[in-house]
């Protein structure tokens, strides 16, 4: 079954897929940056720009003991949290300007809130979905506040556990919202193409009954194109205008160009998978003429028998059905046959 859901104007499915360019950090403090970054997402094909909306203090504590440390391995490793997001979050400030500059250029905007006053915030630009992230699974009051905003949720499982995902649908469901997204995710940065187990995808489709899709952290397009062929119907990538521009997320962010091709190829495995079906194009019809059939491979004389030296299978397919073969062996010719001759029923006794 082919799972849909309504995401602003689009009817999103694993057979139209809905992408996501993830700013984050890569506006690097600079709001002509963000702007230039909606455009780039714009100019590359992304249905939306997504923008993440918090300050150090509604997403951490300004506290700096070992447990709030970025975790190890992390491109953050050794940073204080409350530091990180400092340099990390994106201005209040800023938002109205970003919506009505996407809104400008013609592409959907929305954010992940990370509390409750973000989500109240963000409700006055009526954004046409919230994105739950990964770290975020499992605040189960601040699911329950976005999915009564009444806007699909497009929920990231990089950090959940099974139950986290069930609890996490169900607090949806209890708050009488049941447009919810899945995005199968790994939190790491970059992702190692070995720990994706994009075979998940699938089996979330069946598992939740939810529209699902990948939230990717690996480098390159491969895992998202291999994603929409396993059937997400959702792609969230980040976008940065140059990797060596640097910043928080930067080492792991697609340039423009990148970001365009994977729309592109995205678009060339939608159309490819097309539907189940054994029906022959025209063109396919037009190529059995040059299948194999049995012809006449050496001149034959009335009455003579027919046999391997003197009938084969080639190209192209205007003889009898090859099917025929061992069934004509040994019978004799109506009539002199020329090699080279499409052998007919009406050429033999």
């Amino acid at each position: 079954m082919n799972k849909t859901i309504l995401i602003g104007n689009k009817e999103v499915s694993s057979a139209s897929p809905y992408i996501i360019a993830e700013m984050s950090a890569n506006h690097l403090q600079d709001l002509g940056r963000a702007k230039r970054i909606i455009l780039a997402a714009k100019e590359s094909g992304a249905d939306a720009i997504k923008l993440q909306t918090y300050t150090p203090d509604t997403i951490t504590l300004d506290v700096h003991n070992s447990e709030f440390l970025c975790t190890p391995g992390s491109p953050w490793e050794g940073m204080n949290l409350h530091d990180l997001y400092k340099t990390a979050y994106t201005p209040w400030e800023w938002h109205a300007e970003l919506f009505a500059y996407a809104k400008e250029v013609g592409i959907d905007c929305f954010s992940s809130p990370f509390d409750m006053t973000a989500v109240d915030f963000l409700s006055q630009f009526d954004p046409p979905a919230y994105k739950i992230a990964s770290f975020e699974i499992n605040d189960i009051p601040l699911i329950e506040k976005v999915a009564k905003e009444k806007k699909p949720v497009i929920m990231s499982t990089g950090i959940a556990e099974l139950a986290d995902i069930e609890l996490a649908i169900e607090t949806c469901l209890k708050a009488g919202n049941d447009n919810i997204v899945l995005l199968k995710c790994v939190s790491e940065y970059p992702t190692p193409y070995d720990e994706l187990n994009l075979r998940t995808i699938p089996d979330m489709v069946e598992r939740f009954k939810c529209v699902t899709g990948l939230s990717d952290h690996s480098m390159g397009s491969a895992i998202p194109v291999a994603g929409v062929a396993l059937g997400a119907a959702v792609i969230e990538k980040h976008l940065t205008l140059s990797r060596a521009d640097g910043g928080p997320d930067g080492s792991f962010s697609m340039e423009p160009a990148e970001f365009k091709t994977m729309v592109t190829d995205i678009g060339h495995i939608v159309s490819g998978l097309g539907k189940v079906t054994y029906e022959l194009t025209e063109k396919q019809k037009n190529s059995r003429g040059r299948s194999r059939s049995l012809y006449v491979s050496a001149d034959i004389k009335k009455g003579e028998v027919f046999t391997p030296d003197n009938i084969k299978s080639v190209r192209p397919g205007y003889g009898l059905h090859t099917k025929h073969y061992y069934e004509i062996l040994g019978r004799e010719a109506q009539c002199d046959l020329a090699k080279g001759t499409a052998l007919k029923w009406e050429y033999i006794k």
